[in-house]
């Protein structure tokens, strides 16, 4: 199967880029903007993820051959439109917010500057990723939050699709999840994976004890030994008695966790286990988290509600054409301007006000000009690609501690779990007019 990510698209971009090529109206310059209406409801800030596979995903998008011969074989566009495919190359600019910046609503994650059928091809591609990725990176944000200083492990991939799961993992670890089980994760974006053994290894084993001794003559006396496939006491004294106070780890699957906790870990102190850690899984997201705060947890372990983005499985972000090029030769402001959907015209620049001690104070953003910028101040946006060429590729090491610092920077209520207006105000600057 071809490796471009050309049909990883809706049929209409192609046809508009057809019906405009028909009209000479496809080489008009033009900007595009995707940005999100509003936040999740309830939600007080977002999370920028995708940036990466976003920009390995524009690269790959070729019209080979055997994507032409798709495309002529379902009829979807004419031939010579299919000619003008097959020597499509992305030439032109996208700026945006980089990978693990937090945003808010209208703020313009990414801004594409190139003729209209150059531009509008790419809305699909773009819209999928930062939906989805950006989706699980707020919502694993939230739970990162609510964890404070305890390590949190994605655990998703039977939850979600595969090539979603791997998308998940990575968007995770950017919101600082510890790691993930994803071995794909970990092979194609160096996401530290972990992981030990399920009930089916305990139920494979004549008893607890055999497979306790089976699990740690293997991985030795740091694995955690999953003990809720019984009864949890014998199994926490069992585990002990196998692997002595060296044991590594103990995780709970079921039950109430917060009792069940603060049971294990007297029991694991009494038995001289003090350093042995308790890890709990069993369907958790952040208010789940957050309800275990004062129990003795050292580590989640967090799967379905991640990867669906904790209730908000996208994050409702659109595309939309925000300037054209016009009869004279500039490049003048246009937007949608039906009641329930407004769009706001004009080339877009964004920066973070904060004040003397660094705290964010509004999200302010220029329309056709770029914001004053302040002595406490940073600018949001940065070159991706220019002229084609993918300029802001980056580690997920620095995605990571972007995310880290910019959750750090937001007013101390962003943080709270109960639904709420966003962190941080919208507001714009310039003549928003089209």
């Amino acid at each position: 199967m071809t490796s471009s990510t050309a049909l990883l698209t809706d049929q209409y971009e192609l046809t508009m880029a057809q019906a405009a090529l028909r009209a000479g109206t496809a080489h008009r310059r033009t900007v595009f903007e995707l940005f999100g209406r509003a936040l999740p409801d309830g939600r007080r800030y977002g999370v920028v993820a995708g940036t990466g596979r976003m920009l390995d995903a524009l690269e790959r998008f070729r019209f080979d051959d055997e994507t032409i011969e798709v495309l002529r074989e379902r009829d979807v566009v004419d031939e010579s439109t299919l000619e003008w495919l097959r020597h499509y190359r992305f030439d032109g600019d996208i700026w945006g917010y980089a990978e693990g910046e937090t945003y808010f609503p209208g703020s313009p994650l990414l801004v594409v500057e190139a003729p209209f059928a150059e531009a509008v091809l790419l809305e699909t591609l773009l819209l999928s990723i930062y939906n989805h990725d950006s989706a699980v990176a707020s919502a694993a944000s939230r739970m990162i939050v609510a964890a404070e200083d305890r390590p949190c492990i994605e655990m998703g991939s039977r939850r979600t699709h595969e090539a979603a799961a791997i998308a998940s993992a990575r968007a995770a670890y950017i919101a600082g999840f510890a790691s993930s089980s994803n071995l794909a994760a970990g092979h194609l974006y160096g996401v530290p994976t972990a992981g030990t053994s399920a009930h089916a290894f305990t139920l494979l084993h004549d008893t607890e004890r055999d497979a306790f001794v089976a699990q740690v003559e293997s991985l030795g006396k740091g694995t955690t030994l999953l003990v809720d496939t019984y009864d949890v006491a014998e199994a926490v004294r069992t585990a002990v008695e196998v692997v002595g106070p060296e044991l590594g780890a103990v995780r709970i699957d079921s039950g109430d966790l917060p009792l069940l906790a603060r049971r294990v870990r007297r029991q694991l102190d009494e038995l001289g286990a003090t350093k042995t850690r308790i890890v709990v899984t069993s369907d958790l997201d952040e208010h789940a988290i957050a309800a275990l705060a004062a129990a003795p947890v050292d580590g989640y372990g967090v799967g379905t509600s991640l990867v669906t983005g904790s209730g908000h499985p996208t994050c409702g972000f659109v595309y939309k054409l925000v300037a054209r090029e016009s009869a004279g030769g500039g490049v003048e402001p246009v937007a949608k301007t039906s009641s329930d959907k407004l769009s706001i015209g004009g080339r877009k620049w964004a920066v973070r006000r904060r004040d003397n001690a660094g705290v964010a104070l509004a999200e302010v953003i220029g329309i056709d000009m770029r914001p004053e910028v302040g002595e406490h101040d940073r600018e949001l946006m940065v070159p991706l690609v220019e002229r084609g060429k993918v300029v802001g590729r980056e580690s997920l090491t620095e995605a990571r501690t972007r995310h880290r610092d910019a959750r750090a920077e937001l007013p101390m209520w962003a943080r709270q779990m109960s639904r709420g207006e966003p962190a941080v105000p919208t507001r714009y600057v310039g003549d928003p007019t089209p």
